[in-house]
């Protein structure tokens, strides 16, 4: 599929409804046609499409030649409304996922009404392709590279001095330097996404975290 970003569109006003949804519905089937779409990677937010298709670089994938399409849904509380749209009765496709720990009980409801299994372990749900951050994307990159890893990220990022600033706020002072990493990333707008990428490129190969390196294997 050579149009992942107009896929993306029509499949999130698709999965919206509205007076809209069945025209995007239609561009989806399209597309997904049209471009030999295989498989979709369900993702919450811009950060993890970001992170897997900066790992996918890594590893030298081309998702698009492989058919394979990562969405992000704006929340993991949308998981049902898009696993019918791509499921038997939708697109027909295969459908693999990443959440955050906080939100794996989203993604296991979404796929026991989705008629995928009935109480769905963890291990259960890796079984069908999804794959769950302890505690999210972030934790699980900050624990891969360590805290020297990550300042290392932040200095050929030009963003040091703003988080030694972050550090000495009274509300992160004493606290791990690790949390001070995590909540320093969500701190402005975009960041969080930016430093998706920027901490997968900086990964050792042997080091990415488990959900990742299993999400892109399958």
């Amino acid at each position: 599929m050579r149009e992942p970003d107009r896929f993306r569109a029509a499949v999130g006003a698709w999965a919206a409804g509205g007076t809209d949804a069945p025209e995007a519905a239609t561009v989806a089937r399209a597309l997904a046609r049209d471009g030999r779409l295989a498989t979709v990677v369900l993702v919450e937010g811009v950060s993890d499409l970001y992170a897997v298709e900066a790992l996918a670089a890594r590893c030298d994938r081309d998702l698009i030649d492989e058919g394979v399409c990562v969405v992000s849904m704006g929340g993991a509380m949308s998981v049902g409304r898009f696993l019918r749209l791509f499921g038997a009765q939708g697109l027909a496709l295969g459908v693999r996922g990443l959440c955050d720990e906080a939100e794996e009980s989203y993604f296991r409801r979404g796929l026991e009404q989705a008629g995928l299994g009935s109480g769905l372990t963890r291990s259960a749900m890796e079984a069908l392709g999804f794959h769950v951050c302890v505690a999210d994307l972030e934790d699980e990159l900050i624990r891969a590279l360590g805290s020297t890893g990550v300042e290392q990220v932040l200095a050929a990022e030009r963003d040091l001095t703003r988080f030694r600033v972050f550090q000495n706020q009274p509300a992160q002072r004493g606290r791990p330097v690790e949390r001070q990493l995590r909540r320093f990333m969500g701190t402005m707008s975009g960041r969080k996404a930016r430093y998706a990428r920027a901490l997968v490129r900086a990964l050792d190969p042997a080091s990415v975290p488990r959900p990742l390196d299993h999400l892109l294997a399958g």
